[in-house]
């Protein structure tokens, strides 16, 4: 596909995962709109990829109405999105203009699919989660469902070798006293952290892998109609520990002072993984569908690292967007493009293990 011919935002352009969407994109020909609240380092980021730039806050719907301007669509990579995405959203049926998002965030899903409505009303796509969180398990799971319509239960697993950026660091830290997530018979369920572990084979032998409160949760359901839903990290032992530990320090770890302290180590570390790191990484995916009548069916993945195939993704998903007749209302990759949209995307590889 070519470059779009009409102006997109990139919203939170000079954040980590932001910033690799607005190199690649201006790689693949785009000419976006920069934007966040910061001037200064984007009037730097924008200059040097010779990119206009447009400052606003997300504080007030006339803020968010001026900087929505002239805009078909607005990919938002400002996180943690619990306090970016629903200002936006509304912005964006009000103007009636696209909206995009790298969350991962289950409650920000729940959010945009309970506007469904009012975006099929304005014309406009609502599409969460254009990222690692959640096109490859998304699409996975549609994959499972076509071959195994009858599925009822649905296991999600993944490994990803790598540092996180300080952006998913800063999400994972002010969520880390919420326990964990599944969907049971329809309904999000809390259950505590690391509740489950299994013995998965992601590709390269059994490793273990613990539950935890994935985007997937949310989506899946709505990609597949699946009603009970768990997703797995692979994950060490110590890793494990920890997770189970936090069902009794939990409370003390989402306190104003101790929040603080966490978010200023952050800050003072690496942005995110550097080029190297990204190019050299690799993601291993697993998902399983059964039914009540033994039936099974296995699928794997393997993609690119994690941050890399979220600025591939979300780069694929505008141009999508932006050329043709987008489905409207709530989406999810899947829903939107097809099980198979993933492997569009270059180093991503599907396998299925004979039913």
């Amino acid at each position: 596909m070519g470059p779009p011919k009409v102006s997109y935002i990139i919203y939170g352009a000079t954040g980590y995962t932001g910033e690799l969407i607005a190199k690649l994109a201006v790689k693949r020909g785009h000419h976006p709109i920069l934007a966040g609240r910061s001037a200064q380092p984007l009037r730097a980021l924008a200059d040097g990829l010779n990119l206009p730039d447009r400052v606003f806050a997300l504080d007030s719907p006339h803020s968010v109405d001026q900087g929505l301007s002239g805009a078909s669509l607005v990919l938002n990579c400002a996180g943690p999105f619990s306090r970016t995405a629903l200002a936006m959203v509304e912005g964006c049926l009000r103007n009636r203009v696209h909206y995009l998002d790298i969350t991962g965030e289950v409650d920000v899903f729940e959010a945009c699919a309970a506007r469904g409505t009012k975006a099929r009303a304005a014309g406009v796509l609502l599409l969460p989660g254009v990222g690692f969180d959640v096109v490859p398990t998304d699409c996975l799971a549609a994959h499972l469902k076509a071959r195994l319509p009858s599925a009822t239960h649905l296991a999600l697993s993944f490994q990803a070798r790598g540092r996180m950026s300080r952006g998913t660091a800063t999400t994972l830290i002010e969520n880390i006293h919420r326990g964990g997530l599944v969907r049971r018979n329809g309904k999000l369920t809390p259950v505590p952290a690391a509740w489950k572990s299994r013995v998965i084979d992601l590709g390269r032998g059994p490793v273990k892998a613990t539950t935890i409160p994935w985007g997937d949760v949310s989506t899946a359901f709505y990609s597949t109609g699946i009603p009970n839903i768990e997703v797995y990290l692979a994950m060490p032992f110590g890793m494990r520990a920890g997770l189970r530990l936090l069902r009794v320090i939990g409370p003390l770890l989402s306190r104003g002072p101790v929040q603080e302290l966490l978010k200023k180590r952050i800050r003072a570390g690496s942005p995110g993984p550097s080029d190297e790191e990204r190019a050299r990484g690799k993601s291993l995916l697993w998902g399983e569908v059964s039914d009540g009548s033994g039936r099974r069916a296995v699928s794997r993945m393997q993609a690119p690292e994690g941050y890399a195939l979220t600025a591939m993704a979300a780069v694929a998903i505008v141009e999508r967007v932006l050329q043709g007749a987008p489905p409207i209302g709530y989406q999810t990759p899947s829903t939107a493009f097809g099980a198979d949209f993933v492997l569009e995307l270059e180093g991503v590889i599907r396998t299925d293990e004979p039913s």
